[in-house]
C-alpha cells in the first residue's frame, strides 16, 4: 500500500521520472556492474546489457509498478510481478540481492534527477522500490517453498542432441546428481547456464518442448549474432553437463475443459509443443486449434512432433502460415480473419514480440476476453505496459 504522503509526490514526479528512467537505468547498471563485475558470471546477460534491452526492461517494470500504485494505491500489478518472480527463481535470486540493486539504483536516481530531487521525493521513490521488492520477495519465497529441492539450479547431462528444422537443435538431458527433480508444467521454461569461450557463464531461458518426470527437453534456435546459442549448437555435445534451473513460468496449461488455441511463430512453437504433448499424455478430449507461422516449411523446428501429437488428439486441428508458399497452407503472416474462435476459448501466444502484439490485438477484436489471452516473453520483458 502506497502511503498517503507518498502518493501525491509519485503522481507529480512520475512523468519526469518515466521520461528519465532509461538514463537512470543505464546509470544504475553502469554503477552496479562496475562495482560487481562478477554479476556477469552466471546472472546478467552481456548481450542484453550491450543492446540496452535489460535497461529498457528495468525502466519499464518500475514505471508500470509506479503507475499502477498511483491508480490503485492498495494493490500491486500481480501479472507483471509474477512474471518477474518466476524469472528470478530461474536465476536463483535471493532477498539480499535487492539491497545491492537499491544502493546503485538510488545513486543513479540521485544523479540523474539532481536538478529536482528533494529528500521527500527520494523517500517516496524509495517506498515504491521497497513495495515492489518486498512483493517480489514474498512471491519468490512462496515459489522456492514449492520446489522439490532447496537447490533451484542443478547439473544435467546431455543424453541426446538432434537437429530440429534447418537452424535449431533439440537437447534431451537427464539429472547428473541426486538433486530432487521438480516436475515441469506444460508451457514452462528452464534457465540454461553455459560456459562461454572466455570462461564466463551466461544464462538463457528456453521453453521445455517435451520431457518426462526425469528428463528435460528444450529446443534452441541458432542466433548467429548471439552469445549462448552458438556455444550450445557448436560446442555442447552428448555427455556434457549443463546447469539447468527448476521449471519456471506462470503461463501454463489451465486445468479446464474448454477449447484451446495455441498460436506461435518460429521457435515460439516450443511451449505449444509442450502443451500438445501433455494433452496427448493425459488423453485429453479438449478442442484444440494449433496455429503456427514460419518462413518456410523446412525451418519449422518441431514439425514432426507437433503434427504427430495433433493427429493423436481426437479434437485437434492445425493451420500453418508460410512466408514462402507451400501447397495446402496459408501464405504470408498469420491472421485470425478467417479463423473461427470458440466463444469460451483460451488463447496461448508465443513468438516474437511483434507477432504477439498483433495476435493479441486480433484476438481481442475477435471477442476473446483479455484474461483468456496468455503469452510468454523471453529475454528482458519489453512489453510490460501491456501486462
Amino acid at each position: 500500500m502506497l502511503s498517503p504522503q507518498s502518493l501525491p509526490l509519485i503522481e507529480a514526479t512520475l512523468p519526469l521520472v518515466g521520461e528519465r528512467m532509461p538514463q537512470i537505468a543505464r546509470n544504475f547498471y553502469g554503477r552496479m556492474l562496475t562495482a560487481h563485475p562478477e554479476l556477469f558470471d552466471g546472472l546478467f546477460s552481456r548481450s542484453n546489457q550491450k543492446n540496452g534491452s535489460q535497461q529498457q526492461a528495468l525502466a519499464g517494470s518500475i514505471a508500470v509498478f509506479a503507475t499502477h500504485l498511483v491508480a490503485h494505491p492498495d494493490t500491486t500489478p500481480e501479472a507483471m510481478l509474477s512474471r518477474i518472480a518466476h524469472k528470478h527463481i530461474s536465476l536463483d535470486i535471493q532477498p539480499e540481492q535487492y539491497d545491492i540493486v537499491y544502493k546503485y539504483l538510488f545513486e543513479g536516481i540521485a544523479e540523474e534527477l539532481s536538478d529536482v530531487i528533494t529528500a521527500e521525493i527520494a523517500a517516496a521513490w524509495t517506498e515504491v522500490y521497497w513495495l515492489m521488492a518486498h512483493a517480489l520477495i514474498k512471491m519468490e519465497k512462496g515459489l522456492y517453498a514449492g520446489l522439490a529441492s532447496d537447490k533451484p539450479l542443478a547439473p544435467w547431462i546431455v543424453v541426446k542432441k538432434e537437429a530440429a528444422g534447418t537452424d535449431a537443435v533439440t537437447f534431451t538431458l537427464e539429472p547428473a546428481d541426486d538433486t530432487p527433480v521438480t516436475p515441469a508444467l506444460p508451457g514452462q521454461y528452464v534457465s540454461v547456464t553455459a560456459v562461454m569461450p572466455d570462461g564466463i557463464r551466461q544464462v538463457r531461458q528456453y521453453s521445455l518442448s517435451a520431457g518426462t518426470a526425469t528428463t528435460r527437453v528444450f529446443t534452441t534456435k541458432l542466433d548467429a549474432d548471439g552469445e549462448v546459442s552458438p556455444v550450445l549448437h557448436r560446442d555442447v555435445q552428448v555427455g556434457d553437463t549443463l546447469i539447468l534451473s527448476v521449471p519456471c513460468g506462470d503461463i501454463t496449461l489451465d486445468h479446464g475443459t474448454g477449447p484451446l488455441i495455441l498460436a506461435s511463430a518460429g521457435i515460439g512453437c516450443t511451449p505449444s509443443a509442450s502443451i500438445l504433448r501433455s494433452l496427448v499424455d493425459t488423453g485429453s478430449k479438449r478442442e484444440v486449434l494449433v496455429l503456427h507461422a514460419e518462413s518456410n516449411l523446412e525451418r519449422w523446428a518441431l514439425r514432426d512432433q507437433m503434427n504427430e501429437d495433433v493427429a493423436l488428439l481426437e479434437a485437434a486441428e492445425l493451420e500453418l502460415w508460410l512466408e514462402i508458399p507451400s501447397e495446402g497452407h496459408h501464405e504470408g503472416f498469420m491472421s485470425l480473419d478467417n479463423v473461427t474462435i470458440p466463444e469460451d476459448a483460451s488463447v496461448y501466444l508465443c513468438g516474437p514480440l511483434p507477432f504477439m502484439r498483433s495476435l493479441r490485438s486480433q484476438a481481442l477484436e475477435s471477442g476473446v476476453p483479455a484474461d483468456r489471452i496468455h503469452y510468454e516473453i523471453f529475454g528482458p520483458d519489453l512489453w510490460l505496459a501491456n501486462a
